[in-house]
């Protein structure tokens, strides 16, 4: 199974990224666990600069923008 986060406070960009994160698993029929994650603590853990930011299985694959399903789906399915 798949790990996902999604890091950020809450704002509007954190929240589009994390719809489409799940729209893309579903869409994608993808088994993964999305967690949306707004401690600043753990956002550190992965020296997250701008958010929003994506994690997926424990490696930071975006930050500072709202990627495309596109890209989301490749990284989901690597």
């Amino acid at each position: 199974m798949l790990n996902v986060k999604v890091l950020g406070t809450g704002c509007a960009n954190c929240r589009r990224l994390e719809d489409l994160v799940h729209k893309v698993v579903k869409e994608a029929g993808l088994a993964a666990e999305v967690e949306k994650v707004t401690d600043y603590a753990q956002m550190m853990r992965w020296n997250l600069m701008k958010t929003p930011g994506l994690v997926v299985n424990d490696t930071l694959v975006a930050s500072g923008r709202i990627p495309t399903e596109a890209e989301i789906a490749r990284w989901l399915k690597t």
